[in-house]
């Protein structure tokens, strides 16, 4: 799925349109970390369990967390 698709789906599911393809693309490369509110919807629209979203934050933030030491 393209960021703009995604971004796309993300709105059409949330009906927000505070979302596109440029704040995408930061969650991709790490620059930004999703809050609660579209770690939801995304779990939503990658039809994956919210568990999982979870997950993956707490691994990004550590992530983050080890580059920043370096």
């Amino acid at each position: 799925m393209s960021q703009y698709e995604l971004a796309h789906k993300l709105v059409e599911l949330s009906h927000n349109d505070a979302v596109n393809r440029h704040q995408v693309a930061r969650w991709e490369r790490g620059r930004r970390i999703p809050g609660p509110y579209w770690r939801r919807w995304l779990a939503v629209a990658l039809g994956i369990p919210a568990a999982m979203m979870h997950r993956a934050l707490g691994r990004s933030r550590r992530q983050r967390l080890r580059e920043a030491l370096v």
